[in-house]
C-alpha cells in the first residue's frame, strides 16, 4: 500500500494557511507541489467535517436537555416525597 504523501495534520495546516488569506491558493499549491483540484478536495472534506461536528454538537445538546428535563422531574418527585415524609413525621411526633 502506498504511503500518503501528506499526513492529516499537514493537510489541515495547508487548509488553515489558505484560510488566513495571506497567500493565494495557487501560491500555496505551488509551494507544496499539489494540484489545485487536490487542494479543493481537501478543503471540501475539511468544511464537511466542520459541518458534521456542528450537527453532532446539536444532537449532544438535545440529549443533555432531555436528560436535564428527566432529572428535574425526578428532583420534583423526591421533593414531594420528602415533604410528605416530613409532614407524616410531624403528625406522628405530635401524638
Amino acid at each position: 500500500m502506498k504511503q500518503p504523501r501528506f499526513t492529516s495534520e499537514q493537510k489541515f495546516n495547508i487548509i488553515l494557511e489558505s484560510l488566513r488569506g495571506d497567500r493565494t491558493i495557487s501560491e500555496i499549491c505551488r509551494e507544496y507541489g499539489i494540484a489545485q483540484s487536490l487542494f479543493y478536495k481537501w478543503r471540501d472534506k475539511f468544511f464537511e467535517g466542520a459541518k458534521k461536528s456542528f450537527n453532532s454538537n446539536k444532537k449532544e445538546v438535545n440529549s443533555y436537555e432531555a436528560e436535564i428535563k428527566q432529572l428535574k422531574q425526578v428532583i420534583g418527585e423526591l421533593t414531594i416525597e420528602n415533604q410528605i415524609l416530613k409532614k407524616t413525621q410531624k403528625l406522628l411526633g405530635q401524638r
